[in-house]
């Protein structure tokens, strides 16, 4: 421990924030008046003492002052380097501070008592290993510094106070710190100490040292890619200029690009993001090729590109009437659309709420009846670009909404595209088939087109890709569909249903003449006035060469014919020009595939046996005629019970029971035989195509003539069909599908059609051509039913019921 000797009265000499230790030698500005009056004092003190003045160093921190100070002498008084009075002061040794005591001079006199600081001799192992890891450490430092004419001195101190006191002039110490290592009056304590203070100063300096290497790699190489992208902006400029290209600095400028496109203020906002991303971003980082095509596609986006609606009413009926014959109810549509467009544009009604008028139109019916041409011919009526967007078949959500542009591959949705292929923000926009959208584990189209076809939500629909609001209000869907049932509810009931039911054959003969027909011999490399097809003959290829609601296969049919008649010109075998006759057909492309029924001899029709009756029914390919074919099982058979074949539907099976039924309990009414007959003999309905699913239940009045045809031995009539569904007490529902179902009755040459009285009101939507040449009779009850299909008994007494074959 150190020991403390003999006081001393000396005066004090105070530092503000700074320390002075033994050993050190410093320059004090004496123009301060406390380092002036300690030296002063001192200096009058010495004259009658031996040895040069002596002052006290004492640390002043913020005001106080510490307890142990440093024993200093004056080594010389004079000038400092820039010309102001100085003294040269060296620290001797720690002194701890007692009373206030007098002296010369106007200083402050304190008593104090030198400390001794003498280390035993020789030095502990330890203290010799700390020894050595100082002067390591100091050297280290002082070398990282250049102050290599230090190293020397600081290896030859082998005191070990001296040593420790040698970091006071370390200038990495604080105040604080300094003040700790001078009140340590332990060498060995204070070696640790400063040991310690430089070991951590080394290892914050080897981490500063670190972040500033990386700092620095870093800004070299950002300085070094800014040197080597300007260079290669200087190649391709030249480059550009000796191939006279004055337009691809323009091009790969998107920012300017951007701030000179026409965009929507958000649009706008959003791509001065990405420009900005874009230009932070390397040309090695994949989300710069992600956000240059990104704003491709937003600066190729019509943002304010409109085209203007045709207003000219009866011209754009004219034109829908010339492209289309028949179809009123859609031509009615589009001219109400157009009409009220008109109206709200004349007084100001243009854009309500942020919306505009934007129709939604549902196209629902049979193939071939031109849903898909249709909406060009609104487009063209309006005046307007067209696109059409082909849903058949997607099952990919994305399709609708897009991907999200952070994948590999990503595209905007369909509708998207569909707007940048138009090049105007308000196109006619037709979605073919849009009852054959699947839905599987990557979502449901069908449900991202609820926000696209919805009027009220439209406005403000937002693409994944995108990201930014894209207002559909404007244009104009129409959605095509064969099937009303495969639409999902939720979707249809955002749209307007029109229902296409099909051509009547009048219809098919003037689409024939006036479009078809042209088309065909344009294809055909033939003049129009080199073939001419008679009426009969049209009439003939669309009622028995072809039987369908709509006119594909009746085109073909044309197309086939003129082929038939150019190849036969180029083999010399016939002369142009040539008229078609009726007669004609059957030599150029067969015979007929449908003949009605009334047409064919008694013997080859269908219900030229007891319990054959012809029903009329609805499939996705329009109206169809539908036979049902009843017949009982010999009673030695065991075979009870009824029996149902050509694959039916739970509601057409259970229309069967209630046929049956009926039977049953009304057969003594009706004259017919059920009485211990029916119990033993097994009943078997089928219904021909046996590969064709049948369900619903309007066939049961023509499952109740059948039956009562089989059980009476009385033919039904050729030319009646029937539809209507049966209750168990007789009665006659009414079913769907009116108009469909009387044009198939139409174009199977049938006459006479029995029908719900209650759907009496649905004759209003048949065609009048086709209501003159119907006999249609409206029942309530199957008894009038039974009355007017079955053909008269040929004797009184009832015949004889047939066994099955």
């Amino acid at each position: 421990m150190a020991a403390e000797s003999t006081p001393l009265a000396l005066p004090v000499l105070p530092l503000d924030d700074e320390v002075v230790l033994p050993g050190m030698v410093v320059p004090l500005d004496l123009s301060d008046s406390e380092v002036r009056a300690a030296v002063e004092a001192a200096q009058a003190a010495a004259r009658d003492e031996p040895g040069k003045p002596k002052v006290l160093l004492v640390p002043r921190v913020d005001g106080t002052y510490a307890g142990t100070g440093v024993l200093g002498t004056v080594e010389q008084v004079g000038r400092l380097a820039d010309g102001d009075p100085g003294a040269l002061i060296r620290g001797r040794g720690r002194v701890r501070i007692g009373a206030g005591t007098t002296g010369p001079g106007a200083a402050l006199w304190v008593e104090g008592t030198r400390i001794d600081e003498s280390v035993p001799d020789p030095l502990p192992g330890h203290v010799t290993e700390l020894v050595k890891e100082y002067k390591a450490l100091a050297t280290a430092w002082l070398r990282k510094r250049g102050a290599w004419q230090v190293v020397d001195r600081v290896q030859a101190i082998d005191d070990v106070s001296a040593l420790a006191d040698n970091s006071g002039y370390s200038p990495f110490l604080t105040t604080d710190q300094k003040v700790a290592l001078l009140e340590t009056t332990d060498p060995v304590a204070r070696l640790k100490l400063a040991t310690q203070q430089l070991r951590d100063h080394l290892a914050e300096q080897d981490v500063a040292e670190t972040i500033a290497k990386d700092v620095q790699e870093g800004v070299d190489k950002q300085q070094r890619e800014f040197l080597l992208r300007r260079q290669l902006e200087a190649v391709r400029k030249e480059l550009r200029e000796l191939n006279g290209d004055q337009e691809g600095e323009e091009s790969d400028d998107y920012r300017a690009r951007v701030e000179a496109a026409d965009l929507p203020e958000k649009v706008r906002e959003a791509a001065l993001k990405e420009v900005d991303k874009l230009e932070r971003s390397s040309d090695q980082s994949p989300e710069g090729s992600w956000i240059r095509t990104w704003l491709d596609t937003v600066l190729e986006m019509p943002w304010n590109e409109r085209t203007e609606d045709s207003y000219d009413i009866r011209g754009a009926q004219q034109v829908l009437d010339a492209e289309h014959a028949g179809l009123q109810d859609v031509k009615e549509r589009i001219t109400e659309y157009l009409a009220v467009r008109k109206r709200r544009s004349e007084r100001g009604l243009g854009v309500v709420g942020g919306r505009r008028g934007g129709a939604v139109l549902a196209l629902v019916g049979p193939p071939g009846v031109g849903k898909t041409s249709l909406g060009e011919s609104v487009a063209h009526a309006m005046g307007r670009k067209f696109v059409r967007v082909a849903l058949g078949g997607v099952r990919d959500e994305a399709e609708i909404r897009g991907h999200r542009r952070t994948y590999v591959g990503a595209l905007p949705g369909r509708i998207v595209r569909a707007i940048k292929e138009a090049g105007s923000m308000n196109p006619v926009v037709l979605l073919d088939e849009i009852d054959k959208v699947g839905s599987d584990f990557r979502g449901d189209p069908a449900a991202a087109l609820l926000e696209v076809l919805d009027p009220a939500q439209n406005h403000t629909f937002r693409d994944h890709y995108l990201e930014v609001e894209l207002d559909l209000s404007d244009v104009v869907f129409l959605a095509t569909a064969n099937v009303l049932e495969a639409i999902p509810e939720a979707l249809l009931d955002r749209m307007e249903m029109v229902r296409l039911d099909g051509y009547t054959e009048d219809e098919k003969i003037v689409i024939a003449r006036d479009h078809l027909l042209p088309r065909q011999l344009e294809r055909a490399g033939l003049q129009a006035d080199e073939v001419t097809i008679e009426e009969g003959a049209l009439r003939k290829l669309a009622g028995e060469y072809t039987r369908e609601a709509g006119v594909r296969t009746l085109e073909r049919s044309i197309a086939r014919l003129l082929r038939k008649v150019a190849a036969q010109h180029e083999l010399g075998e016939r002369e142009l020009p040539f008229t078609v006759a009726e007669g004609d057909l059957r030599d150029l492309i067969g015979r007929p595939h449908h003949v009605p029924e009334s047409a064919q001899e008694p013997a080859e029709r269908r219900t030229a046996v007891p319990g054959v009756a012809t029903g009329l029914a609805v499939t996705g390919a329009g109206g169809d005629v539908l036979y049902v074919e009843a017949s009982l099982a010999d009673p030695e058979t065991g075979a009870a019970g009824l029996t149902l074949t050509g694959q039916l539907g739970d509601v057409m099976k259970e229309s069967a029971q209630i046929a049956l039924s009926f039977l049953r309990s009304h057969g003594a009414e009706l004259e017919l035989p059920v009485g211990d007959d029916l119990k033993d003999r097994g009943v078997h309905i089928h219904f021909p195509a046996g590969a064709v699913p049948k369900d619903g239940p309007s066939a049961g009045i023509t499952m109740t003539t059948a039956l009562a045809s089989l059980l009476s031995g009385r033919l039904v009539r050729t030319d009646v069909a029937m539809t209507g569904e049966v209750s168990l007490t007789g009665r006659v529902l009414p079913i769907g599908g009116v108009k469909q179902k009387l044009l198939a009755a139409h174009r199977a040459g049938v006459t006479t059609v029995i029908i719900p009285k209650r759907n009496e009101p649905d004759l209003d939507d048949v065609p009048a051509e086709v209501l003159e040449k119907l006999d249609v009779h409206p029942v309530t009850d199957v008894r009038q039913v039974l009355e007017l299909a079955l053909s008269p008994a040929t004797n009184g007494a009832a015949p004889e019921v047939p066994a099955a074959a």
